[in-house]
């Protein structure tokens, strides 16, 4: 209700009332702590069904109070009298060394581009890593847990009205305060009262209109989103991960198949819609072996190049091999229109039988000159 009324407020007019002015700071102060006034508001009700011995609530319960002591980060720990060296902290983490740390920064940046979708601004990743791997290294000296991004406390952030990086000090020096004075007080707080909290900031943020919008326009695209949502129901961070998985695997799949526009004239002329790397070069080869060299008799090709801005070792491999069955088929293999930086590459690779021409047409007429002469 706080912040329908908030949204309500309509520019300020010239030379408000007293009345007016106080109004409408009543209504913007209340909406922008409406959060802290349910959890002080709980909290209340929870330490006065405690004193009366009426236990209705589960409670945050005591934390310890007082600020951590700044030392160096400990490289081993004592559990149940038996000390734990480092090195067994590392078999014990084992591969989670490198998902936990992956998993925090995913879930970082996706909550970051989430918000700034929704805010109109834009992510630096750069900036992020830089921020979240500085935060940890400073962290370990006052023993706090690993920091990476949140979806609640940014979605609580965004309703609260926090508009820029200053609301982190702000809530950096709130922390401190509390940690310093009031974790007495703060035991009192109802777990239900913070889970309401994050529930109501991060609800709107769930927009149904994505749906409908990725169906209309690429329905394939549904895939990553269904893996992400569902998985997500299990642990938020194997959602990311699940997502990113799919989106990759999609990814692949488009570079392992790209696509091949073949016309006839009198020689096969087949142009490659997009650049030419190893998980491609397998299926290039395979049309190439079904269209030209599994017939009868052989056809000659001209391999239209024009959208091909780079090759690995792999595709190069690849390429001496079909020039070599070519060749003994009495066929040729012309490559057309390629660029300066992918023609060096292939002649320092001394390919056997390699022709190349500017142009496509150029590739038709030398065929049709001389289809041997090189």
């Amino acid at each position: 209700m706080m912040t329908v009324m908030k949204s309500t407020l309509g520019p300020v007019e010239e030379n408000p009332s007293s009345l007016v002015r106080a109004s409408r700071g009543l209504v913007w102060g209340f909406a922008t702590i409406r959060n802290a006034l349910v959890v002080v508001a709980a909290a209340f009700v929870a330490y006065s069904a405690e004193v009366m011995g009426w236990h209705f609530f589960t409670l945050t319960g005591k934390t310890a109070k007082g600020l951590p002591p700044f030392s160096l980060p400990e490289f081993s720990e004592t559990t149940n009298g038996t000390r734990v060296s480092f090195s067994d902290i590392v078999k014990d983490l084992g591969g989670g060394l490198a998902v936990i740390p992956l998993m925090g920064v995913l879930e970082s940046i996706a909550i970051a581009k989430a918000f700034g979708s929704q805010n109109n601004y834009r992510i630096n990743a750069n900036q992020e890593f830089f921020a979240i791997g500085l935060t940890n290294i400073l962290g370990s000296f006052v023993s706090a847990y690993p920091v990476t991004g949140s979806f609640g406390r940014t979605a609580v952030n965004s309703q609260t009205g926090v508009c820029t990086p200053a609301g982190g000090i702000i809530t950096g020096v709130v922390v401190l305060l509390s940690l310093a004075f009031l974790m007495p007080l703060f035991s009192y707080i109802p777990k239900a009262s913070l889970a309401a909290v994050i529930i109501c900031a991060v609800a709107p943020m769930f927009d149904c209109k994505v749906v409908v919008q990725l169906w209309r326009v690429r329905k394939l695209d549904l895939l990553p989103f269904l893996v992400t949502f569902l998985v997500s129901f299990w642990e938020v961070q194997y959602g990311i991960v699940g997502g990113v998985a799919v989106s990759g695997f999609m990814l692949l799949y488009l570079v392992s198949r790209p696509e091949l526009k073949i016309s006839d004239h009198g020689v096969f002329v087949m142009e490659l819609a997009s650049g030419l790397h190893f998980p491609a070069i397998e299926h290039l080869g395979g049309v190439l072996r079904t269209h030209a060299l599994h017939v009868s008799p052989p056809r000659c090709v001209v391999l239209d190049c024009h959208h091909v801005s780079s090759v690995d070792y792999t595709v190069v491999n690849e390429l001496k091999d079909l020039l070599k069955q070519f060749k003994l088929r009495d066929v040729s293999l012309v490559f057309a229109g390629l660029k300066p930086s992918v023609l060096e590459v292939l002649l320092a690779a001394d390919l056997p039988g390699f022709r190349h021409r500017d142009s496509v047409e150029a590739g038709l007429q030398a065929l049709s000159s001389n289809p041997e002469d090189d």
